[in-house]
């Protein structure tokens, strides 16, 4: 009876060692996440650099322990300014090098959700993808908050690394460009997926960021980015707030319509949030996956290109929204003077 009951107990405890390895190995790249205490481990070690990518600012109030900044926060330090891929990889060699990030290093990003730097975080990653950096780019799974909510302790002390030698090997297939998109648009290109990231009201045309609002023709699925993060009830508003946490089972579901094994390209306004949909393309085992660079704010702005659902800026809404400003200002000048 004894020899039953330890077969039962063993059997149980497989079944449960089992379950747990299967949801556990739901992400077809699960070390591209970290957590608190994987980063807690490494990051003393020579060969682990773990990136602040919020503003230097809030950087300085407080950081992870070791944690490096790059002066700006990251979608700022590693784009130039239209919010693009630097041209010349020479720049990020130098740039990376000098902040002690070499080929061998594993980097770890992180942001924070107060903030909203989260995205900076998930840019780095796809930037540090496209210079050839894979397997050894990481993020922090719900940024600096999980680290504080374990009751980690915050440094307000910089760290500064060793210089290191950082060569990039670029893999142009993680940027998508406007001609690629314009085939799809088109018709032209009919084995790829197009995923768009901005909100459903950018999508739909209701709110419009350019010249022109709308989305792009042929458009496979729309995934809005802070949609696919976990959420928690907010104490203080009783609503539902996103916690930068990523699930396998929530993003699997907003992109179980997608074939992973075709070319996956992301895109938004700035090709800042749509870093999160390459990110999670990456954790599922998309074999192509890519931002699209350029996005909105390059393909909007262009007469010739084709968009479906167009919508158009009022100017006269604009118009309207000086003269009350302009009066505001007249009113607030005159009480000025009266006292």
């Amino acid at each position: 009876m004894k020899k039953w009951l330890v077969l039962i107990v063993v059997a149980s405890v497989s079944l449960l060692t089992s379950a747990g390895t299967v949801r556990a190995a739901q992400w077809a790249n699960p070390d591209i996440l970290v957590t608190p205490e994987l980063v807690e481990q490494n990051i003393a070690k020579p060969d682990w650099v773990v990136v602040d990518c919020r503003k230097l600012e809030e950087y300085a109030k407080g950081h992870i322990p070791g944690a490096i900044s790059f002066g700006k926060d990251c979608k700022d330090a590693l784009r130039d300014g239209t919010s693009r891929v630097f041209k010349s990889p020479a720049k990020y060699e130098s740039m990376l090098g000098k902040a002690g990030v070499g080929n061998n290093t594993h980097v770890v990003f992180y942001g924070d959700m107060k903030s909203k730097a989260m995205d900076d975080a998930t840019v780095a990653f796809w930037i540090f993808e496209y210079l050839g950096h894979a397997n050894k780019a990481h993020v922090l799974n719900g940024g600096l908050e999980a680290w504080t909510k374990t009751g980690k302790k915050l440094d307000t002390q910089p760290t500064m690394k060793q210089p290191a030698v950082f060569k990039a090997n670029v893999a142009k297939s993680r940027i998508a460009t406007t001609e690629e998109v314009l085939k799809i648009a088109r018709g032209q290109e009919k084995g790829a997926q197009l995923i768009d990231s901005r909100t459903k009201k950018e999508y739909e045309g209701e709110d419009v960021r350019n010249i022109r609002g709308g989305r792009i023709p042929n458009c496979t699925i729309s995934v809005p980015h802070e949609d696919t993060y976990d959420t928690a009830k907010d104490p203080a508003t009783g609503k539902d707030k996103s916690t930068g946490i990523l699930s396998s089972e929530k993003v699997a579901k907003a992109y179980a319509s997608l074939d992973k094994n075709k070319r996956s390209i992301a895109y938004c306004q700035t090709g800042t949030r749509s870093t999160l949909a390459y990110l999670e393309m990456r954790l599922l085992g998309f074999k192509d996956p890519a931002n699209y660079d350029d996005s909105w704010i390059i393909y909007g702005s262009v007469e010739k290109n084709p968009i479906e659902n167009e919508q158009r800026i009022d100017f006269s809404r604009i118009k309207k929204l000086e003269d009350k400003i302009k009066e505001l200002e007249t009113k607030l000048k005159a009480a000025g003077e009266k006292h």
